[in-house]
């Protein structure tokens, strides 16, 4: 039996340009910018974490801006996380709707399919995006940009994967991964680990016939990350994992988490991600996000990755 995943750990997006995510992650929508890094596939592209005061698995959204690289406009379609959620308290969604209404972002409520009320919009790069109303949430947010407790994002709540065959990845999921089904409609299941509740979720939807394949590319979703206790429990997921036929990738040491990865049967992107070390490795908790951090080994580059990367004001 293979080790039990914990629950989300982060939500990774493709994005157009630095400042406007930026902005739009901690001044609209009140989350700490916990992380100012670069990817490490790529030094001269910024990689931003947002999450709550700590940035603790299950709170994280980041992104890659790679709008000045000439990377492709995505497409949304099948394969692919077509929307990320986050949770908000019960009583939030008037306050986020006319949040967002002033400031120019187009907000639709939406009856959630298992009962929640949420607010559905996009964010500058056109990544979709929910607020969902979870009265359970006690996970402990980030006060902001003029956010208070009482209607702060707590956290991501689930994401939305539109595949071609909903058995297929309900299977992996409830088989090796350790998911069990929390309810069912017609057209989407939805999923949980470790427990029913917000940062635990997936939601599978069948893609209706008419829906094209997805494109990756700018303002889509490049993968999700779960969250797991070791790096000894994410070596016998990853032996689990290529024993059922999955291509998996050697670790990868993220600095603050150790990754590998692999695609579930339709074609999306998963992440199994250590929660040590965490983001105070290399920064106090009062001063995270505050400089830009890198690897020891990008330490060398860093006149040359400073110098190409975008200027950003906080």
């Amino acid at each position: 039996m293979a080790p039990k995943i914990l629950g989300l750990h982060h939500v990774t997006a493709t994005v157009t340009d630095a400042q406007a995510d930026l902005d739009f992650y901690t001044r609209v929508l009140g989350m700490r910018l916990v992380k100012k890094t670069v990817n490490f596939d790529n030094h001269h592209v910024y990689h931003f974490y947002y999450g709550n005061t700590r940035g603790e698995p299950g709170t994280i959204m980041t992104t890659f801006p790679y709008g000045t690289m000439g990377v492709r406009t995505g497409r949304h379609g099948a394969g692919q996380i077509t929307a990320t959620s986050f949770t908000v308290p019960a009583e939030a969604l008037p306050f986020w709707h006319d949040r967002l209404e002033d400031r120019s972002v187009r907000a639709e409520h939406e009856p959630g399919a298992f009962g929640a009320e949420a607010l559905r919009f996009g964010d500058p790069s056109g990544l979709v995006l929910r607020l969902v109303a979870a009265p359970s949430d006690r996970r402990a947010p980030w006060i902001g940009a003029g956010v208070d407790t009482q209607h702060a994002v707590t956290g991501v709540h689930g994401v939305t994967l539109t595949v071609r065959d909903p058995k297929r990845t309900a299977a992996l999921l409830t088989g090796l991964l350790g998911f069990t089904v929390a309810d069912e409609t017609a057209d989407t299941t939805r999923l949980a680990v470790g427990r029913e509740a917000p940062g635990h979720l997936v939601e599978l939807v069948r893609a209706a016939e008419t829906t094209p394949e997805a494109v990756n590319g700018l303002g889509t979703v490049h993968h999700v990350a779960f969250a797991i206790g070791t790096s000894e429990e994410q070596l016998a997921i990853r032996e689990e994992l290529i024993g059922h036929g999955y291509q998996v990738t050697e670790v990868r040491d993220r600095q603050y988490f150790k990754s590998i990865y692999f695609r579930e049967p339709n074609g999306v992107l998963f992440e199994v991600a250590t929660i040590p070390p965490g983001f105070t490795v290399d920064e106090a908790v009062p001063a995270l996000g505050e400089g830009l951090k890198l690897p020891p080994w990008e330490e060398p580059n860093r006149e040359d990755i400073e110098a190409h990367l975008p200027e950003i004001r906080r």
